[in-house]
């Protein structure tokens, strides 16, 4: 078969022929029709994640045939019985098992799902990942109900893109944040009620004025704007985060969490009830994820470097040769 492998860190990604793979005890062999990049394979490539062995073909998302019957795939392979956090043997496609980023894939087959039938190839291989992971965020941990103020921090990646997408269908009344001008125009005409460039010194200040203060607050970033974003909570709201991209969080006071009752909370990925219950309500909302651009596998080193220059507004997908 044709894949996508990184024979080393540091070092451009391999277009070429690869075996098959060969599927263990309780394993299906998946014919993968598209698959999405993750800040995940990136940070991989470059060195910045724990585990990491190669030769190894990277990618968590896809969608794609099994015997015909349309499929997508949920790279959270081994969860475990605790709803509440993940088992220790937990992994995900991509590192250390084989991607997705390849003509064929092995996975558990309790980890196919029927794909949504209104989505296409490139917009089904979109969703696992980054649609879990805000899933997730935005109604487990976060609770989010119609009619709520809810602020989203860094529109334009996968995750916050989806939890925009995912608020919006659950009624709530969502403001965002970037670093671009663009991208929070984009976010207005998808129905965002107003929105923040992070770029400027006083942008918690303007939002403030703008929105007041929000009961549910999204980040992925972290860094110097965390502290910020507690200020912008309301008394006894929830501030999820799922990612740290700006790094350590500076000194910030505590009086900002426990005088206004604030709950704090982390999360990553998601359990197999919850990969099914991000279907359903994709399918029911006839939502559709936002494709930022297409490349084949073979230009994979584009795509990977698009990814890292974060430009993107929505998710980078591979089309896989049949």
């Amino acid at each position: 078969m044709q894949a996508l492998v990184l024979r080393e860190k540091g070092q451009p990604l391999h277009y070429g022929e690869w075996p098959d793979p060969e599927p263990g005890s309780g394993e299906v062999v998946v014919e993968l029709k598209a698959a999405a990049l993750n800040h995940r394979d990136v940070f991989i490539t470059q060195g910045l994640y724990p585990g990491i062995e190669t030769p190894i073909i990277l990618g968590s998302d896809g969608a794609g045939l099994l015997n015909g019957r349309e499929v997508v795939l949920n790279p959270s392979i081994g969860w475990g019985p605790d709803p509440d956090i993940q088992a220790r043997s937990y992994r995900i496609l991509g590192l250390p098992d084989p991607g997705t980023f390849a003509q064929k894939v092995a996975l558990p087959e309790t980890q196919i799902y029927d794909k949504p039938a209104h989505l296409s190839w490139e917009e089904a291989a979109a969703l696992p990942l980054a649609g879990l992971t805000a899933y997730r965020a935005l109604f487990t941990k976060g609770q989010v109900e119609p009619g709520q103020k809810v602020l989203i921090s860094g529109v334009g990646g996968g995750v916050a893109l989806f939890a925009f997408q995912f608020a919006l269908a659950a009624g709530a009344e969502v403001y965002v944040t970037s670093g671009s001008e663009e991208k929070l125009a984009r976010a207005r005409d998808m129905g965002a009620a107003g929105g923040v460039n992070y770029k400027n010194p006083d942008w918690g200040k303007v939002l403030q004025s703008e929105a007041g203060a929000f009961q549910l607050v999204i980040d992925s970033a972290g860094g110097e704007g965390f502290k910020t974003l507690l200020k912008l909570c309301a008394p006894a709201a929830r501030l999820v985060t799922y990612g740290g991209t700006q790094g350590a969080v500076p000194k910030f006071l505590p009086q900002h969490i426990f005088w206004k009752q604030l709950s704090i909370l982390g999360t990553s990925m998601g359990n197999d009830r919850e990969f099914a219950d991000m279907l359903k309500l994709v399918a029911d909302r006839q939502i559709h994820p936002v494709v930022d651009s297409t490349y084949t596998l073979e230009q994979g080193a584009a795509a990977f470097e698009r990814m890292d220059q974060g430009l993107q507004f929505g998710k980078i997908v591979l089309q896989i040769p049949g």
